[in-house]
């Protein structure tokens, strides 16, 4: 079947579908990504270190626009049926617009990674962003229908956290895994549990995937046994303090997923996977916290207001 045509020549509302296109609220979820990974690993001092932490987010946000416009494409025949109110399957947006845009930003985002490699003297930048790059391909292409669609997609949240931590300026360590690979178990859930959120599967499917989102959260609570030295002075005197934030959270976001379980409603479906997305913002601030303190901390928290303003006019999933 060939696309619709683009109905709409209105140069503004052209720009307005090629936002809802690339989810413009849940940018600011890779630019908390990458942020927080680049924090982690180092402090920021002087120009170049601005500069590069600056190529970095502009990196890893184009990535991430990629990924979802690609999405949209491969999920064409799919969303006329499911979305038809997305801008492709309602002609607003056209496919090879989708097609042509998908692919500068996927390439504009793996180039902009050389510099930042060169800045920090690492060749792991470019590395990152080449194994993002490739994740978000294998999810959208081939993965995204099978079991291995969430991990896939989880893979690229990992990547994402990854290509910040690689201007450490020395070799990853446990800690830099461990929080790494818990905003990739996280985000596997997420996904899993999204999958149902147009068409409600079995209460069971929704539970198992609150336990993966769940037991991210879990492995994070675990850092001060991996980064103890590390930890601001308030958490490396009373590293329960972390656990119990982390409880906190996992609390938090366990219930309104609950409520979608006990009820599993479209409606309640999407609310829970929109709250899980926002909710990455404050994990990967208080990874943040744990390691820089509350100026940072505050810093990646404030990418929240723009994510929750404009998702009242844009839709996050």
């Amino acid at each position: 079947m060939s696309s619709p045509a683009d109905t709409s020549p209105d140069p503004s509302r052209r720009w307005w579908a090629s936002l809802e296109l690339v989810r413009l609220p849940n940018l600011f979820t890779a630019v908390a990504d990458v942020l927080m990974g680049v924090l982690f690993v180092r402090a920021i001092a002087g120009a170049a270190d601005a500069c590069m932490l600056g190529l970095l987010v502009v990196a890893s946000t184009l990535l991430y626009a990629s990924g979802v416009v690609l999405n949209d494409l491969f999920d064409y025949q799919r969303d006329l049926a499911e979305r038809p109110d997305r801008p492709l399957p309602s002609g607003r947006l056209s496919r090879q617009f989708a097609r042509r845009l998908g692919t500068a930003l996927l390439t504009a985002g793996v180039a902009i990674a050389l510099p930042a490699a060169w800045l920090a003297g690492d060749f792991r930048p470019a590395v990152a962003a080449g194994a993002l790059a490739a994740c978000i391909l294998l999810y959208d292409v081939w993965l995204k229908r099978t079991l291995l669609g969430p991990p896939a997609m989880g893979a690229c949240r990992m990547f994402n956290v990854l290509l910040g931590m690689s201007v450490a300026g020395s070799p990853w360590q446990s800690q830099h895994w461990l929080v790494a690979g818990a905003v990739g178990i996280y985000i596997t859930g997420v996904t899993w549990f999204a999958r149902n959120e147009v068409c409600p599967g079995g209460r069971l499917q929704l539970a198992l995937a609150t336990g993966v989102l769940l037991s991210g959260i879990a492995l994070l609570a675990r850092l001060p046994d991996h980064a103890a030295d590390r930890l601001v002075p308030v958490l490396k005197q009373q590293p329960e303090r972390w656990r119990l934030m982390m409880l906190f959270l996992g609390v938090l976001i366990g219930w309104r997923c609950l409520r979608a379980v006990l009820n599993p409603v479209p409606a309640r479906v999407q609310t829970a996977v929109k709250l899980c997305i926002l909710s990455l913002v404050v994990l990967d601030a208080a990874a943040c916290y744990a390691v820089r303190g509350t100026s940072w901390a505050v810093a990646i928290l404030l990418l929240l207001a723009p994510a929750v303003v404009l998702g009242q006019w844009i839709r996050s999933t």
